[in-house]
């Protein structure tokens, strides 16, 4: 059931629209005691998704009594960053949501099913994992709140992903991007319906038709100005609310080139990029748009690490970003990428697979730990007295010495595809 849906290539929501949109939904499903709200963390922070909790706290006050952000892997949130994404929503209501830990196995994919989504490549069954407080905190609403956005793993982000990965386990996570990352993500990126959104599909169906989930999703693009524009906002508990706000997202986060790039330039907030886990966003949304032969530079004044969990950064700085068969090998051969296939898979998205290079510019990170990884290191200063982001634009950009680049100012907003890579 739709419970609010309004959007399109030309709205425009502002906080006030977010507000009534939201408080209209709420209504329709009349009084709630105790209410559980699943944004996504500070690496979503442009989703909106911290206002909407924000409303939501508002609408229900003592009786939202818990938010777990859905960190799936991600460092857990500093105080600065939630008063930043989630302005005075109490702080006292924020969970720590544990991967390793703090969850429970609602049911068992099985390996048939795997096995033909994944078109005989895998055989392993998939554990449907969520954090033990949906299940055990007697909630009579659990508010999911997210953007739907182009992914890597599973298409486009969103929807039943936050609930599934975003408060999931080693195994759930590991395995679902693992099924991602061997059937290809040149496949899935930007598509509804991809092999990781029908397993996440038939654990909803199958098993978690009675957690009382509503999805509050957004969709978020970036004007004609630079500034950020809320597109749609789509609300209800149904496979549909995501039907509508993915196929608006594709038309607002996904620019098609006529031709392909030999030069893309990629700037990395460092509010929000401090690992390569989420920097990468850099290389796997460029890469159906960068030529054979072409070059991708990444600024990324904010990088310290890696991983941004301490075991998966030794993994990563143990294989590096290699091809996907040199890293099909690594899995079959060393037990401690088997047992993290997740990490397995990010190595592969964060590969080039040979076609192009990767230019790292870092804020921290050595020249030798980047070269480590299979990157090449340029400076930063360096290259932000040439490559300035404060005078570039997005899109095309013609350098003083004539030089032209492809300009993105944040790759975690978009999909860029040139059309022969996309069909």
């Amino acid at each position: 059931m739709v419970l609010h849906q309004r959007g399109s290539e030309n709205d425009i929501l502002l906080e006030e629209d977010l507000r009534k949109g939201l408080s209209e939904a709420l209504g329709k499903l009349g009084s709630k005691k105790k209410v559980l709200a699943i944004p996504p963390d500070y690496t979503r922070f442009h989703s909106h998704a911290g206002i909407l909790t924000r409303l939501a706290w508002e609408y229900y006050r003592e009786r939202l009594t818990d938010i777990l952000p859905a960190l799936g892997t991600h460092s857990p949130m500093q105080e600065k960053d939630i008063r930043s994404m989630f302005g005075e929503t109490p702080i006292g209501l924020f969970r720590v949501h544990d991967w390793r830990n703090d969850i429970v196995t609602l049911g068992e994919v099985p390996a048939e099913f795997i096995y033909q989504q994944s078109e005989g490549k895998l055989d392993y069954s998939w554990k449907a994992q969520v954090n033990k407080l949906l299940v055990q905190g007697g909630f009579d609403l659990i508010l999911s709140i997210g953007q739907i956005v182009p992914h890597e793993v599973v298409g486009m982000a969103g929807h039943n992903k936050n609930i599934f990965v975003g408060t999931g386990g080693q195994e759930g996570i590991n395995k679902s991007h693992f099924l991602g990352a061997v059937y290809g993500m040149e496949r899935m990126m930007g598509r509804a319906d991809t092999p990781v959104r029908r397993v996440l599909n038939y654990a909803s169906e199958h098993f978690a038709k009675h957690l009382p989930i509503i999805y509050v999703l957004t969709v978020v693009a970036q004007g004609s100005d630079g500034k950020l524009k809320v597109r749609g906002l789509f609300i209800g508990d149904d496979q549909e609310c995501f039907n509508l706000a993915a196929a608006l997202s594709l038309k607002v986060n996904f620019q098609m080139l006529d031709e392909p790039l030999r030069k893309v330039v990629v700037y990395l907030d460092p509010s929000e990029f401090k690992s390569t886990w989420l920097g990468n966003k850099s290389v796997y949304r460029t890469r159906m748009a960068i030529a054979d032969g072409g070059e991708l530079i990444v600024l990324a004044p904010g990088l310290r690490e890696f991983g941004e969990d301490k075991q998966i950064d030794v993994l990563i700085r143990k294989y590096g970003y290699v091809t996907t068969p040199e890293v099909l090998h690594s899995v079959n051969d060393n037990e401690d990428l088997r047992s993290n296939l997740s990490a397995a898979a990010h190595l592969i998205h964060g590969s080039s697979e040979g076609r192009f290079s990767i230019t790292y510019c870092p804020g921290s990170l050595t020249k030798q730990e980047i070269e480590s990884v299979n990157f090449k290191y340029a400076d930063l200063h360096e290259m932000i007295n040439t490559y300035d982001p404060k005078k570039l634009v997005d899109g095309t950009n013609t350098m003083p010495d004539g030089e032209e680049i492809f300009y993105i100012s944040n790759p975690a907003l978009g999909l860029w595809a040139h059309k022969d890579r996309f069909r």
